[in-house]
């Protein structure tokens, strides 16, 4: 795991992967949830007979945002940023989907730093965020996840 104490330390992987989460599995129980969690029972995700039967994917899928939400628990995992008195989501830039996640696939994330900006004291970080999928060639999705960093 990775120590980021500063702005200085966070700089110094600049252009450069950070690091690489764990895999984790995504089950029908965690889309569930999340389904509940935001209205969104399509059948792609929670029916499986349906799914079987009528997707091109023969299995339900993950929600692409339950993937995305993903991105705090896996940059955890990376990066353990210290001397913070707040850390804020700031945004997401450039975000394209690339395959659908199905019941049972494990996710990973790729992280490496594309930019950073020091804004009066408060360190805006633009991740490049990659989520891999194990065997598949094709990733999940990719995009920029900017967080600011009030350090210490």
């Amino acid at each position: 795991m990775v120590i980021i104490n500063s702005h200085a330390a966070f700089e110094s992987y600049l252009g450069k992967e950070i690091g690489v989460s764990s895999w984790h599995k995504i089950t029908q129980e965690q889309i569930n949830n999340f389904a509940d969690a935001t209205l969104d029972h399509q059948w792609i995700h929670c029916d499986a007979e349906r799914a079987k039967a009528e997707s091109p994917f023969k299995t339900t899928i993950a929600h692409g945002y339950l993937t995305l939400s993903l991105v705090p628990f896996f940059w955890k995992q990376i990066v353990d940023v210290q001397d913070v008195k707040m850390e804020v989501n700031y945004g997401i830039e450039q975000l394209k989907f690339g395959q659908a996640v199905c019941v049972n696939n494990e996710v990973r994330c790729r992280v490496s730093l594309k930019s950073i900006i020091n804004l009066r004291g408060v360190t805006k970080a633009t991740l490049f965020i990659q989520l891999e999928i194990k065997d598949q060639p094709k990733l999940a999705f990719s995009g920029d996840v900017v967080f600011l960093y009030h350090f210490v």
